[in-house]
């Protein structure tokens, strides 16, 4: 069947290239399913400085020798296409896209990974990457001595702030409610932090500047203040969504939209695994990824094997 191929995988991040190399390369004939650049979230970072083995490298080029690689082991790669629908449920899985082409598969490796939650303001898109982060890890030792701004309340906005001390010369925090959501020691290790300004009952406006960001306004909710706030750079941690809106009642999902894995990267669905920034996780960077990817498609394959056999 023209159409038939042993694995698909949807979506080609970091996770889903990894899988799709691992499994070309076991001879497994494997289609990669990409709804957006060849990438995922790893396009928008600049500079890669912590790949072991690689000193720096910008997202993209990571993200196209990773390509090249899966396509030379014999990975089939169709990029800028839209699923319309996943069907989970049999042995053999199927993939309907918005053209009316359909693939199946043996077995399916969900990578279609998340997104960091944006605040939507005036000037956002145009400066992510360009001193707009959602990555503190990624990012954080390019602002090293300059001034910079962390949006949210929550653990992560202040576990991230604390850390982006070791680099920034002052973090202000800016959160829109009077008080903090995250545990008592996040807090305090916040405020007792001399780097660590805040700004409470607020939120930001918007974004400014050219080439880069300079500076953002910052209004006060109760006020209704609006006023402008120099900055190198600003970090975001308001939530993260996964990607999954497609598979609700296709696999189990957690109540923040993450599909439930095992430690094999199997899902609770037979034939389907996942791997990558849309399960359930703590971390989430590339090499994070790229293990989740390899774990997944060495289960895959290990499933296959096992169809081949029962034939």
């Amino acid at each position: 069947m023209e159409n038939h191929y042993e694995a698909i995988i949807i979506g080609a991040g970091p996770a889903g290239l990894t899988a799709g190399i691992y499994l070309s390369r076991a001879r497994v004939k494997t289609l990669i399913l990409n709804e957006g650049t060849v990438g995922g979230q790893m396009v928008l970072t600049h500079e890669i400085a912590n790949y072991p083995g690689v000193e720096s490298i910008s997202g993209y080029q990571l993200a196209m020798i990773m390509k090249r690689q899966a396509e030379s082991f014999g990975c089939t790669i169709k990029s800028n296409i839209i699923v319309k629908e996943i069907e989970t449920k049999g042995r053999i899985k199927s993939v309907k896209l918005s053209d009316g082409k359909q693939f199946t598969a043996d077995a399916l490796i969900i990578t279609t990974g998340g997104r960091s939650r944006t605040i939507g303001v005036p000037g956002e898109e145009k400066l992510k990457g360009r001193g707009i982060s959602y990555c503190a890890t990624c990012d954080g030792d390019f602002f090293t001595d300059k001034e910079i701004v962390v949006v949210g309340g929550g653990n992560s906005a202040l576990e991230e702030a604390v850390s982006l001390t070791k680099y920034a010369s002052k973090v202000t925090i800016v959160h829109q409610f009077d008080h903090f959501q995250a545990l008592q020691h996040y807090v305090e290790e916040a405020k007792n932090n001399p780097k660590i300004n805040f700004i409470m009952e607020s939120t930001i406006a918007a974004f400014h500047g050219d080439e880069k960001l300079e500076s953002v306004d910052i209004k006060n909710l109760k006020s209704g203040e609006i006023y402008n706030f120099k900055t190198d750079g600003t970090f975001v941690f308001i939530g993260y969504v996964p990607n999954t809106e497609s598979l609700t009642d296709k696999i189990d999902l957690n109540k923040w939209g993450e599909i439930v894995v095992n430690p094999d990267m199997a899902t609770s669905v037979e034939g389907v695994f996942a791997a990558g920034d849309s399960i359930t996780k703590r971390y989430r960077q590339v090499t994070t990824a790229v293990g989740d990817g390899t774990i997944a498609a060495l289960s895959a394959s290990g499933y296959i094997n096992e169809l081949k056999k029962s034939k």
